[in-house]
C-alpha cells in the first residue's frame, strides 16, 4: 500500500491497542516511581523523627544524676547469689530439676526507681531501661507488648523504625536471669541494624561490652556469642528462647551451648547458667532466623581489662 493511502481512514484496531498499552505502561511506571519516592521520603522523615526522639530522651537521661539508690561505681553491689537447688519434695519417681531461685536487686530490694528513669517515665511510663553500645547505639528501652513498638517510637509516635523493647513475658519484679531486647534491623543502621557489625571479629574484639541499665539498677555485660539462630525446632542452630527465660538450670545450660554453637566467632568468655544474660535480637533475611548478640553480666570483682583480653583471643570460625 502506498504512502499517504491511509489519509482519511481510521488506523487499525491493533495499532490503537498498542498505543494505549504503551501509554498504560508509561503511566504505571510513573506511578511506581512516584510511590517509591513517597516511600523513600517517608522513610527519611521517620528516620529524622526517630533521631529527634532519641535525642530528646537522651538529653533527659543524661541530665539526671545516676541512680540514687544503686550507685555501682561508689559502692559495688554484692555478688549475685549463687544458684541454689530448690527444695525437693520427695516423690517416688525422678528428682526435680535444679532451679535458680528468684533474686532481689542487690542494694535495691524495695524496687526504688532511679532518678534518671523517673525523668524518662514522665515522658513515657513504658520506658524501663537504657541501652548503650559505645558509638553504635544509645537508646531508651520500652516494654508493653510484642506489637505496639514495632511501628511506634519510644515516645509512642508512629514511626517505621519502631523502638527497642523488652520481651513482654519478662517480669522485672525480681532481677531477671535473662533479658531479651528486640529491635528492627534497619538498613540505615538505626535500632538493631547496627548489630551486623559484631559479625566482624575485629570489631567484636575491640567492642565486647554493652551497658544496659534498668530503672532498678545499672549493669555492664560482656558479649560471648554473635550469630544467626533458627526459631524452628530441629533446624540447625535452633535456640529455645523460652529455656533462656526459664529458671531451669539444665535447660538454660543447653540453650547457652546452642547460642555458642551458632556463634560466628569462637569466644573465650565463659558463661554459667546462673549468669544474668542479655540478648539483643533482630530479624534477618529468612523469616525463621534471627540475628542475636548474646552477652552475660560482668560478675562482681571481675576485671574488664581481663575480659577484654579474653575477647581479643576470639577468632572467626
Amino acid at each position: 500500500m502506498q504512502g499517504g493511502e491511509w489519509k482519511g481512514r481510521r488506523r487499525p484496531t491493533r495499532f490503537r491497542r498498542f498505543r494505549w498499552e504503551r501509554l498504560a505502561l508509561i503511566a504505571l511506571s510513573a506511578a511506581l516511581i512516584a510511590f517509591g519516592l513517597v516511600k523513600l521520603i517517608g522513610y527519611g522523615r521517620d528516620y529524622t523523627a526517630s533521631r529527634r526522639t532519641a535525642d530528646t530522651l537522651r538529653q533527659a537521661y543524661r541530665e539526671e544524676t545516676p541512680m540514687e539508690t544503686v550507685s555501682l561505681a561508689a559502692s559495688p553491689a554484692p555478688a549475685t547469689p549463687a544458684p541454689t537447688i530448690a527444695p525437693a519434695t520427695p516423690v517416688p519417681t525422678a528428682s526435680p530439676a535444679p532451679m535458680l531461685e528468684a533474686a532481689a536487686y542487690p542494694g535495691n530490694p524495695g524496687l526504688t526507681i532511679g532518678s534518671r528513669f523517673k525523668a524518662l517515665r514522665k515522658e513515657n511510663k513504658d520506658i524501663v531501661g537504657w541501652l548503650n553500645i559505645g558509638d553504635l547505639l544509645d537508646e531508651a528501652v520500652v516494654q508493653r507488648d510484642e506489637v505496639f513498638y514495632m511501628d511506634h517510637d519510644a515516645l509512642c509516635k508512629k514511626n517505621v523504625n519502631g523502638a527497642i523493647f523488652l520481651d513482654s513475658g519478662i517480669s522485672m519484679k525480681t532481677r531477671p536471669y535473662t533479658l531479651i531486647l528486640y529491635g528492627h534491623n534497619m538498613k540505615t543502621g538505626a535500632m538493631f541494624g547496627c548489630l551486623r557489625n559484631f559479625e566482624n571479629v575485629s570489631f567484636y574484639r575491640k567492642n565486647p561490652f554493652i551497658t544496659f541499665d534498668t530503672m532498678y539498677e545499672e549493669s555492664r555485660y560482656v558479649i560471648f556469642a554473635v550469630g544467626s539462630v533458627s526459631t524452628e525446632l530441629y533446624a540447625r542452630h535452633y535456640v529455645d528462647f523460652f529455656s533462656l527465660i526459664s529458671s531451669d538450670i539444665q535447660k538454660r545450660q543447653a540453650a547457652i551451648e546452642a547460642l555458642k554453637a551458632a556463634s560466628v566467632h569462637t569466644c573465650t568468655v565463659d558463661v554459667r547458667p546462673e549468669d544474668q544474660l542479655l540478648l539483643l535480637v533482630t530479624c534477618v533475611e529468612k523469616d525463621e532466623e534471627r540475628r542475636v548478640v548474646a552477652a552475660r553480666r560482668i560478675r562482681d570483682r571481675e576485671d574488664e581489662k581481663e575480659l577484654k583480653k579474653l575477647a581479643e583471643r576470639s577468632w572467626k570460625r
